[in-house]
């Protein structure tokens, strides 16, 4: 595989942005309502880490595990590595797996003192 052009790392920085930003806010929406709805930090802790939780789980059960390492179709696979037994490294996707669960915990975290403070200010 030839290492990207330019067009495409922009492409990939563009894309890698949005997918973040929407991310964030998803769990800020979330943290939010937990708080809108009267919880305290744990509250509003929980419910943003459990949207980052779900996406986590989703992305490694279903897209890491299901599609790419188990059913393997044809559009996963980069052209000139088809058989490679990277395709079924089922511990590598844990590994990442873990690596957004501290991922999540760490923005969550960030997130709910966020919010919980900037609400406290607003009383």
């Amino acid at each position: 595989m030839p290492p990207k052009t330019l067009t495409e790392k922009r492409l990939s920085s563009y894309w890698a942005a949005v997918f973040l930003l929407l991310l964030i806010a998803l769990l800020v929406l979330a943290a939010l309502s937990a708080k809108a709805a009267h919880q305290g930090f744990a509250g509003v802790f929980l419910s943003a880490f459990g949207v980052g939780f779900l996406f986590n789980l989703v992305d490694w059960l279903i897209l890491d595990w299901l599609i790419v390492c188990t059913i393997t179709p044809a559009f996963v696979v980069i052209p000139g590595t088809e058989g490679m037994a990277g395709y079924k490294n089922y511990a590598r996707h844990f590994r990442g797996f873990l690596v957004g669960m501290a991922i999540s915990v760490v923005m969550a975290v960030l997130i709910a003192a966020l919010v919980v403070s900037v609400y406290v200010e607003r009383q």
